[in-house]
């Protein structure tokens, strides 16, 4: 894996407080601040929390506890908990989620409105929604229905990516006809995480694997209107993830309630740092600490 340039990169730390954070988590921090900081960059803290009801102050007051753990820094961004929703929080920019929305909602064919939840369509047997769903397809000021993006059969997006080399998404497989709004009228992730990065003038992203069909899917969206079009030009690394214990991909969706997140778990960051060694490929007395990381 190497940076896509020398000069210095504006990236951001993006967990969303909807568990307390865990292995993959933390190695992605780190490995955010080490390519960051490498370059001489600016790294922002920017904390998705625009699904408020799987908001809750621990999982918020343990992203901050786990930076501090891991010994990191970040140029801009919330002080801590209350700094973050006082001047943070994604709820002070649905203005700007919607206008965006506006903007799309004028490209002719892209949006439609339906009642189909995601299981519906699973349930169709495909990502795509069914006749059923089609034939609801319904105005999009009708009250209480989700706006997807409509994305066309055998659609590939390509683009470079810094770990993976060059990449295909088949979006629609991938995805499918993917939500921008939710049925509350809340802009979705897809939607809120392009526009926060243009906002920020994010330059470079590191991801998770499993982020790669909505990395195709952000490109994909913010290529249809000129307020977004800078997104086109981040540049990405996508690394592997880290199973857990059973094997399984770590998720804070499936965290049993008695697990408390990487710092319970590991009890010194050395575990993270080793990991992120591992990935990057250096020697293993470099993930004896954040500043052997740092001069490996």
């Amino acid at each position: 894996m190497s940076l896509p340039t020398t000069a210095p990169i504006i990236s951001r730390l993006a967990p969303t407080p909807s568990g307390y954070l865990h292995l993959g988590n933390a190695v992605n921090f780190v490995l955010t601040w080490l390519l960051t900081r490498r370059t001489g960059g600016t790294l922002h803290l920017r904390i998705d929390d625009l699904d408020r009801q799987r908001l809750r102050p621990a999982y918020l007051d343990n992203i901050f506890q786990t930076i501090e753990w891991l010994g990191l820094d970040y140029d801009h961004g919330p002080s801590g908990p209350e700094d973050f929703e006082r001047h943070y929080s994604q709820l002070h920019h649905l203005s700007e989620y919607q206008q965006v929305l506006n903007e799309l909602r004028q490209v002719p064919g892209l949006l439609y409105a339906c009642h189909c939840s995601r299981t519906d369509i699973q349930r169709a047997g495909g990502h795509h929604p069914d006749a059923t769903c089609q034939a609801q397809r319904l105005p999009l000021d009708t009250p209480a229905t989700a706006w997807r993006a409509h994305v066309p059969n055998g659609l590939a997006i390509k683009f470079q990516d810094q770990w993976q080399q060059h990449t295909a998404v088949l979006l629609a497989a991938d995805m499918g006809d993917f939500v921008v709004r939710k049925k509350d009228g809340v802009a979705a992730y897809q939607i809120a995480s392009v526009v926060d990065d243009v906002r920020l003038g994010t330059t470079f992203i590191v991801r998770g694997l499993d982020l790669l069909p909505s990395t195709a899917a952000q490109l994909w969206l913010a290529g249809h209107v000129e307020s977004t079009a800078s997104f086109t030009h981040v540049q990405f690394a996508h690394h592997a993830l880290l199973p857990g214990a059973d094997g399984e991909k770590l998720s804070k969706s499936t965290q049993a309630s008695t697990q408390r997140g990487i710092m319970a778990e590991a009890g010194s960051p050395r575990v993270v740092y080793a990991a992120v060694a591992r990935l990057l490929g250096l020697p293993e007395a470099a993930g004896e600490s954040l500043a052997a990381l740092q001069a490996a």
